[in-house]
């Protein structure tokens, strides 16, 4: 077989390949820059070609993304795989719209790099994804696996007007991979349009979506084109769909089915000429089950789904994270910017981050302000990055769990038997006044740590032959943590949905649920 050509600069980068790839029986040819490699097709031609091409994307001599496009314009069947250390949704995207086989981000495992260059053998040819220019700064980052799989799918969704359905918690970045499906698809010259269907009063919203006539309603003076006339020929994004009110529901489908609405007191139709984009933080088939959403919508915006990781799934991408929002506040505010020392970026990794990326941006921003100094320390992070929320939590949990404390939570070891019955002092805590408090300030969070107990306690479980395991320790982990924010609210549900970073749904319908509401 023809030999697999690695190109990069980075010697030891081909040596690894190089051994690796002959342990296999994989003949190899390495190159350090890309001229090397259009120098050796022009005197060999393409027959003497490589089976397969591995390169690297940023090289003193070119890039790795010229060449692959130069690649493919004389061997559009050949398998070509992309090397980078810098992991951004820019390289992702257009490696595959250049037509890459795969992305694989440094550093990379081995084995794995070695079963993905042998599937590539195999590939005889794959299909070209049109070529896209692209931002200088990057609309999104992540080395995580999680992230690079959100990256893959808007790659492979470039040149798609399919409709799609991000879902993932609040903060975790939803609009701006909305933003990036709309700027990496054929419609990108045309509007971007979003609208939060859950900020918008029931009675406006229609108005808002469909545009309504002059005289349809008291206060309507004169003619007004809704969101989906705004975005013709481009996207909407329908932000917090879950919320939509049901009778709003019965319209979107329509609009989708067909692709005509009318406007709030018109009597023509209005042809639709838009790529939809929804996005829900809550579970909608869950929605569906309880009679809140649809299922007949829920099946068409569900094409395609995109599933974008909570922060605390992706830990590794807070240290870049953090240094690109530091640059960036520093930038706003006209200042140097200031950096983390590895202490401070290990604390704040360990962070939970309810408030996903939203929350680490809000926090870099408050260390370019209050940090006394260019090097950002511990000492300097915020308050609830030092512990004192999870030091609130963890007493609620800890309380559960062990079933003592002085809130009177409970005076026995809590008891599950069938999954969603509640025995024994379970039913005791719900009884609890939801105002209960404690002072958080009070809390040790130095001699605490969740987590500890939560294995402990799902080994105790394990081992007894339970088979509700997750369900069981999962319905105690979210009553203790609504009750830990309710007990800092004095009971106020919004408030205390705020400081989780849910929704106001979803804390009522997880109260109900959970029987927390039952005196």
């Amino acid at each position: 077989m023809k030999p697999i050509w690695i190109v990069d600069d980075d010697q030891s980068i081909r040596f690894v390949l190089e051994k690796a790839l002959l342990r296999e029986g994989l003949p190899t040819r390495s190159f350090t820059n890309p001229r090397e490699v259009m120098k050796a097709l022009e005197a060999e031609g393409e027959r003497d070609g490589p089976q397969v091409l591995v390169s690297d994307i940023r090289m003193p001599g070119g890039s790795g993304l010229d060449l692959l496009t130069a690649i493919k314009q004389r061997m559009p069947g050949l398998p070509v795989i992309i090397m980078t250390a810098f992991s951004d949704l820019d390289s992702a995207v257009s490696a595959f719209q250049n037509g890459a086989f795969e992305y694989l981000p440094k550093p990379f495992d081995l084995p794995k790099a070695v079963e993905l260059i042998r599937r590539a053998v195999g590939e005889s040819q794959r299909e070209d994804v049109a070529e896209e220019k692209m931002a200088d700064a990057p609309e999104m980052l992540g080395q995580a696996p999680a992230m690079q799989d959100v990256f893959r799918g808007i790659g492979r969704l470039a040149q798609s007007h399919v409709t799609v359905l991000i879902t993932g918690e609040s903060g975790s970045g939803k609009e701006l991979v909305a933003h990036a499906l709309h700027k990496h698809s054929p419609r990108a010259n045309q509007p971007f349009v979003a609208i939060n269907t859950a900020a918008i009063p029931k009675d406006l919203l229609e108005s808002e979506l469909f545009g309504h006539e002059r005289g349809s309603f008291t206060g309507a003076q004169a003619s007004r084109r809704g969101r989906f006339e705004q975005a013709d020929g481009g996207t909407l994004f329908l932000d917090e769909i879950g919320d939509m009110p049901f009778d709003l529901q019965t319209r979107l489908l329509r609009v989708l089915s067909d692709g005509h609405f009318y406007r709030v007191g018109g009597h023509s139709a209005v042809k639709a000429n838009v790529r939809v984009i929804a996005a829900t933080h809550q579970d909608l088939e869950l929605r569906v089950k309880e009679g809140g959403f649809r299922e007949d919508l829920y099946h068409r915006l569900n094409v395609i789904r995109l599933r974008l990781p909570a922060l605390r799934e992706r830990r590794e991408d807070v240290p870049v994270l953090s240094r690109y929002f530091l640059q960036r506040s520093a930038h706003q505010l006209g200042v140097e910017p200031k950096r983390m020392d590895d202490a401070a970026l290990e604390r704040l990794s360990h962070f939970q981050f309810p408030g996903n990326v939203r929350q680490l941006e809000n926090i870099c921003h408050w260390l370019t302000v209050m940090a006394p100094t260019q090097t950002i320390e511990v000492k300097d992070l915020p308050p609830e990055v030092l512990g004192s929320a999870r030091g609130a939590v963890s007493a609620a949990f800890t309380a559960l769990s062990s079933g003592g404390g002085e809130g009177g939570l409970a005076e026995t070891p809590l008891a599950l038997s069938e999954p969603g019955q509640l025995v024994g002092d379970e039913r005791s805590l719900r009884a609890q006044n939801l105002t209960t408090t404690f002072d958080i300030q009070e809390v040790n969070t130095a001699d605490m740590g969740w987590e500890p107990g939560l294995e402990q306690e799902a080994l105790v479980l394990l081992k007894s032959g339970r088979t509700d395991v997750w369900d069981a320790l999962t319905r105690r982990f979210e009553t203790s943590l609504i009750q830990a924010a309710l007990a800092t609210t004095r009971g106020r549900r919004i408030e205390a949905a705020q400081k989780l970073g849910i929704g106001r749904n979803t804390i009522t319908r997880k109260i109900q649920e959970l029987g927390l509401d039952e005196a």
